[in-house]
């Protein structure tokens, strides 16, 4: 199973991105999904969640201006980002909880991660 996340990049202080975030492989069912970031030097802390039911859940400091979603059918998660600002600017991780297909067997739920993907925002 892969995790490839894309959509970041540099943007203006008050300015919008979309993360995306797919899983791909032997998969049987995906269940909770979450998008994180990492400034160097610091943990990584998580950003918002959603479960395969599409209940979300935030930080504070997203709040009001991000929004996560996915779509299912590709099993794919998004980070709807708007009003950027400098504190943003981090490397953002995907995360999936995803239970396998082994033959005629399940196996897990694993956990997983996307390599990250870059997002600077300039003042």
């Amino acid at each position: 199973v892969q995790l490839q996340a894309s959509g970041g990049g540099l943007v203006q202080a008050g300015g919008s991105l979309r993360l995306s975030c797919a899983a791909s492989g032997t998969i049987l069912r995906i269940n909770d999904m979450a998008w994180f970031r990492q400034v160097p030097g610091k943990q990584r802390d998580l950003v918002a969640t959603i479960t395969g039911g599409g209940r979300t859940n935030y930080v504070d400091s997203a709040k009001g201006r991000f929004s996560i979603s996915r779509d299912n059918t590709k099993n794919t998660v998004y980070l709807q980002m708007n009003t950027l600002n400098p504190e943003d600017t981090a490397v953002y991780y995907c995360y999936a909880k995803i239970l396998l297909m082994r033959g005629s067997m399940t196996a897990g739920p694993y956990d997983y991660w996307g390599q990250g993907t870059e997002v600077t925002v300039s003042s």
